[in-house]
Formats: C-alpha cells, structure tokens, sequence
C-alpha cells in the first residue's frame, strides 16, 4: 500500500539517538552507529522523531511500504519494557544518559587499603603517556608530522575516565585522538579520518568505545573513513564497559 513513512538520511545523521527515545513505537534504532528504520510495519508516519533530529536527516515520504501493524508494535514493547535497553523511552531511556552510581569493591582491612592506595597512586600509575597535542580530532590537522607511520589510538573520550588504567593500556606508545560520536557530527569525523589515513602511513589502528549504543557512531566513522581512503591497516576494536570493565578486545 502507499502511505506516509518516515525516511532516514543516513549521510545527515550524527548518530545521537534523540530519534530513537522521541519513537513511541520502537520503529528506529542504532546500528553501527546510525538511526535505522528497523521494520515499516513498526512506523506510523505521524513522525513523532522529525522535531527531535538535530541534522535533518529524518522526513516524511509517501511511498509503497507495508502497513503500520499495531499489533506488532503492542507485542514489540511489551518485551522492551522488560529490559532496560536504549531504544525507547518506555524502557527506561538511553544508557549512556541513565543515571547510576558504580559500586565499587573496597577490601576491611586497613593495611589491605593502605596498600592499594599506595599502589594506585604510585608513579607508574600516575605519569601520563600522552605522547602529543592536541587530542581532539576537531583540532588535529590532517598532516601533523606526529601521525606519519604511527599507531593509531581512536578513542571515545568517555573511555579514559572510565577505565582505570586507560593511559597504560591504551594510550602508551601510540598517537591519541578522541572524541564524542553523540555529541558532535559523524560525518565531519568521517571527512577527518579519511584525510588523515589518505596524508599518513598509518601502521595500526585501535578504536575504543564505551558498550552504550550511541558510541557505536565512532566505530561507523572509523570504518567508513578506512573505506573512503582505500587503505587496510591492522585494526583491533575495544569496547569498554561504564564500570570500566573491558567487554570485548577484537
């Protein structure tokens, strides 16, 4: 049948999820990080999400899709309402918006504290490994002699604060760039990466991400960027929980 349905400009989109929780029928989600119309039959064309997307990236079209079947959608958020996942606001909201506080285990013994204290601010702990300026990807121009035969480290910025040891694990011995895939545009991170791997013999690539969907976004710019420069580097993807627990090294 012909009827209005959303549409999705995955070139505009920048990956926020604001569309994703502004959906009442759970039709849009994040993948790789990019809003998707999962199924026509979850979108009701009223577009609910238009007013919400920062870029433009969403409009209304009138085209053949399959009908809007409420029923689906009835049965689709009753089972979402069960979790506590990102794709709608009756399930609690976005993850990397939801507001918690990390438990962490402190052992009774005073002498067992004292000395983790003093081996968490010994100088090995503490001295950072940052090995250049800026760090911003915004900031970092495209030929800065730094990046020539480096290893790359491609960081959300949530990561450094939320794994302890971040500067040992990650940042030592490599080129460091970060940024934040909800919060600035995609496609100028894509333009950046693709004209820093095309200028430099980039020997490596490790690409960092906190678990919440919307940080799926600098893993797309990444990949996106590597295919727009034709280059195939060695690549390693770590994605990081909010207790800073390491989730998968790939």
């Amino acid at each position: 049948m012909v009827r209005k349905i959303i549409e999705i400009d995955k070139e505009k989109c920048n990956g926020c999820g604001l569309c994703v929780n502004a959906c009442h029928e759970g039709a849009i989600e994040l993948i790789d990080g990019i809003a998707t119309l999962i199924s026509e039959e979850y979108c009701d064309g009223l577009g609910d999400c238009l007013p919400e997307c920062p870029t433009g990236a969403i409009n209304i079209v009138e085209k053949e899709a399959a009908e809007y079947n409420h029923e689906l959608v009835m049965k689709r958020m009753a089972e979402k309402k069960k979790s506590s996942g990102c794709q709608s606001g009756h399930s609690g909201g976005c993850p990397g918006q939801r507001a918690r506080t990390l438990e962490r285990n402190v052992q009774k013994s005073p002498s067992a504290v004292k000395d983790t204290i003093a081996k968490e601010v010994s100088n090995d702990d503490v001295t950072s490994k940052l090995s250049q300026w800026p760090v911003q990807l915004g900031l970092i121009h495209p030929n800065a002699p730094y990046l020539d035969n480096a290893n790359l480290l491609i960081a959300a910025d949530c990561c450094a604060y939320a794994h302890g040891n971040f500067h040992n694990d990650f940042i030592a011995g490599k080129i460091t760039v970060i940024g934040c895939p909800k919060l600035d545009n995609v496609n100028d991170y894509i333009e950046k990466l693709t004209e820093m791997f095309k200028a430099n013999n980039i020997k490596s690539v490790t690409v960092t991400r906190m678990e919440v969907p919307c940080c799926g976004g600098i893993i797309h710019a990444v990949k996106t960027a590597l295919l727009n420069a034709k280059k195939i580097i060695p690549y390693r993807e770590v994605v990081i929980g909010t207790d800073g627990s390491i989730i998968s090294d790939l």
